[in-house]
């Protein structure tokens, strides 16, 4: 096993009293001594910080950007305005998905945020079929942090005011003390907050001096995976994959009329043929929420049946703590993906109920 990794705020988090688990490669808190409920709860009533140094920062610069990146992904590029960001995903040729990522229009360039586990594979895909028209640059030397949650906003304003200006999805790059921290109104919680890219040698200050507001607390992957569960957001490995297309994943809001059939620029990304038709077909099956009947969580790779048919299978799963219940999502058969469909989860060899739900689970909060 190669060595293990350390973001910028490692000490930190050790000094807080933060239990290390692997992730990703990297050395990372998975939670601290209040615990996942409290940490999870913490975020939706007041403002949790996560460390997400470990997801790469990407810059691409060149004249057509915008036309470039289109060529590997279904999402309008083209039409972002500067200022502001979007959702996107990387397909293959077989209309799988590679990775799932944020793109903000800076002016001067294009800023990607892409997960931890795909950043190499991601970067070299970017330089594989954008270097002959771009500048494709890899950002080493910022961290990133996420602060989310009702009371982020008053947080991060009183550090670098202008942060309460913004709106959702917008991009700035704002001042801290003579620092210039880029940043999005934007997140993985469903919730109000941000994501702030910081020089690494300031990151730790930085951390502090939210951390010394009395309502922000420091949050674990353990609440971050539980709040993003209950937000009904996808897990690339476990809710997306290369095995999966967007419109199965039920993304079809993250492609914009440009991109589809008769739009202005329709296609022209790989797997295109399938994306296309499933739009318009509708897939075989499809990402839904599940509501486990009782108290006990139905996780990733528990079998969903209808009768003697196994029917779909589970792809996230936990007791989400704002709802005080079980939750999970995963796929089916488009035909069982109606909300209120009753279907059986094999569960140490027992069957139990659950009952397909809509998504979200709990409604975002984000300011637009």
């Amino acid at each position: 096993m190669s060595e293990l990794h350390r973001t910028p705020l490692y000490d930190l988090h050790v000094s807080l009293g933060a239990k290390m688990v692997p992730f990703a490669g990297y050395e990372m808190p998975v939670q601290y001594p209040d615990g996942v409920m409290k940490e999870h709860l913490a975020c939706r009533e007041g403002a949790g910080l996560f460390d997400v140094s470990h997801m790469g920062q990407v810059r691409i610069t060149g004249t057509n950007a915008a036309g470039a990146l289109e060529s590997l992904v279904p999402v309008d590029i083209a039409g972002l305005a500067e200022g502001r960001q979007r959702y996107a995903m990387f397909t293959n040729e077989d209309g799988g998905i590679l990775d799932d990522l944020m793109v903000a229009n800076r002016g001067n360039h294009l800023f990607l945020v892409v997960n931890a586990a795909c950043k190499a594979e991601d970067i070299a895909h970017l330089e594989r079929h954008l270097s002959h028209s771009c500048t494709v640059e890899p950002i080493t030397d910022r961290a990133l942090i996420a602060l989310q949650g009702p009371k982020a906003e008053a947080a991060l304003n009183a550090l670098a005011p202008g942060a309460a200006l913004m709106r959702f999805m917008d991009v700035a790059t704002l001042d801290w003390n003579g620092v210039e921290v880029w940043v999005s109104r934007s997140g993985y919680t469903g919730e109000d907050g941000y994501e702030i890219s910081v020089p690494e040698g300031a990151a730790e200050q930085f951390a502090k001096d939210l951390l010394s507001q009395a309502s922000v607390v420091p949050i674990g992957l353990g609440a971050r995976d539980s709040l993003r569960l209950e937000a009904g957001l996808c897990l690339y490995g476990s809710d997306i994959d290369t095995g999966t297309s967007p419109i199965e994943a039920s993304l079809n809001w993250a492609i914009q009329k440009a991109r589809r059939a008769g739009g202005a620029r329709a296609g022209g990304f790989p797997g295109a043929d399938r994306i296309l038709r499933e739009m318009n077909d509708g897939p075989a099956r499809k990402r839904v929420g599940l509501l486990p009947d009782g108290r006990a969580p139905m996780r990733a790779g528990t079998k969903l049946f209808d009768g003697d048919e196994q029917v779909g299978e589970i792809t996230s799963g936990g007791f989400a703590p704002s709802l005080e219940r079980p939750i999970s999502m995963g796929y089916v058969l488009t035909k069982l993906s109606k909300t209120g469909t009753q279907l059986e989860a094999e569960v140490r060899g027992k069957r139990m109920p659950v009952t397909v739900s809509d998504l979200p689970f709990r409604a975002a909060t984000y300011k637009r």
